[in-house]
């Protein structure tokens, strides 16, 4: 579903399709890969869904993706993260 989910956002031999990309994204964020649930944290945030976003990185990091951690840390110094979801990552 990761590879797909490029393939509908960048139109790489499929026609460009938001929805289905974002399909693709859940669909391998359910499956256990981190940098779907990532990038789904970062869509969330984009659409001003910061709870939801925030939720997809401290499962990115839980499952062991450092960039999510690094998101979670810019957004905890915006006061976007509360203390508590911060130290719970970090714990992961």
């Amino acid at each position: 579903h990761w590879s797909l989910s490029i393939a509908y956002a960048k139109g790489e031999g499929v026609e460009a399709d938001q929805t289905k990309k974002i399909y693709h994204l859940e669909e391998a964020a359910i499956a256990g890969h981190p940098q779907s649930r990532h990038n789904l944290g970062y869509y969330e945030m984009r659409s001003e869904r910061y709870d939801r976003g925030v939720k997809h990185w401290i499962i990115a990091v839980n499952l062991g993706y450092d960039e999510a951690m690094q998101m979670l840390k810019e957004c905890y110094k915006a006061g976007v993260v509360s203390k508590e979801e911060f130290a719970a990552a970090l714990r992961a």
